[in-house]
């Protein structure tokens, strides 16, 4: 099978986290810093430390992952939010505090959907086709892509980065630290430690505590990025393809033809489900407005009790 990213003509990126896992309060900081435009050098001038209460590095760490998030911009010579920033943080923001499971699978699929900012993140999740396995074997197979490529990647940068991934994922031990230093992603459980000694595993499952809609958001946006020109997409490819919403969420193919089985509702019709002679697949009759996805995700979340 061809590699994820053996047609991906980007550019990688491996660094720039300064070794530091997203944490829970980092992007609505980086938002709050940017609101109404800021110099470049808010995250790094001298009263950096002071304004986000951490160190110099962990204040870049936290533009780096409000960047890759899609929260906060680059706009010529000053940062400033993104529109996707203003839905989650902004006056009347759907989850300014990011309290409820939708936020965390949009910021976990605005991470792995795609290999732009977030490389490791990118081949983790649709990269590796097996439930199971070791770091140092994930080390291993970035560096081969990275050879294939044609890429830079010093073999300590990538250990680094991989490192990071699993501490994004991973909780910390109880009582270890205060809950601000608890890792943004952690309580989706997607990554766990197993009980051999250097393995771990991606949770697959039916996710309940993943809104219809958001599925439907990832879905639109897979669509629009893999195949803007097709109208219809198999099953197949919505469950295994790179970037799409089945790899991306970790969902088992039974909880995958579930949620599409309900698409025409949850989009008004632009996604209708066929089960034709056998051949399943998504009819796209318009592109649906991702702002109301989002909107019909989080308004909808006291239905919804938080799984692990």
């Amino acid at each position: 099978m061809a590699d994820v990213l053996d047609n991906w003509t980007g550019k990688p990126q491996f660094a720039g986290h300064e070794t530091f896992p997203l944490r829970i309060l980092w992007l609505r900081k980086a938002y709050d810093a940017v609101r109404g435009g800021a110099p470049l050098t808010v995250f790094k001038d001298d009263e950096a430390i002071s304004r986000f209460g951490v160190g110099r590095n962990m204040a870049v760490s936290m533009r780096f992952w409000a960047q890759a998030a899609g929260i906060i911009e680059l706009d010529g010579k000053e940062l400033k939010p993104t529109s996707l920033g203003d839905l989650l943080f902004g006056e009347n923001g759907f989850d300014p505090f990011l309290e409820h499971p939708t936020s965390l699978w949009l910021i976990h699929w605005q991470l792995a959907s795609s290999p732009e900012n977030t490389t490791t993140f990118f081949y983790c999740f649709n990269g590796l086709f097996g439930h199971e396995f070791r770091a140092a074997d994930l080390v291993q197979a970035l560096e081969q892509v990275i050879e294939h490529k044609g890429w830079r990647g010093a073999h300590k940068t990538i250990q680094s980065d991989v490192t990071v991934f699993l501490r994004s994922y991973s909780s910390r031990p109880s009582g270890a630290m205060d809950d601000a230093a608890e890792p943004l992603l952690a309580e989706l459980a997607l990554v766990q430690e197993t009980g051999a000694s250097g393995w771990h595993e991606f949770l697959v499952g039916s996710k309940p505590n993943l809104h219809d809609a958001l599925f439907a958001y990832g879905l639109n946006a897979y669509w629009q990025r893999a195949h803007p020109d097709r109208a219809t997409l198999t099953a197949e490819l919505i469950c295994h393809d790179a970037g799409s919403p089945g790899r991306v969420f970790k969902l088992d193919e039974d909880s995958v033809i579930e949620r599409l089985m309900r698409i025409d509702e949850i989009t008004a019709g632009a996604f209708v489900w066929t089960d034709t002679a056998g051949l399943r697949q998504i009819q796209r009759n318009q592109i649906p407005n991702q702002n109301a996805l989002l909107e019909g995700a989080f308004g909808e979340l006291a239905r919804f009790e938080w799984v692990a």
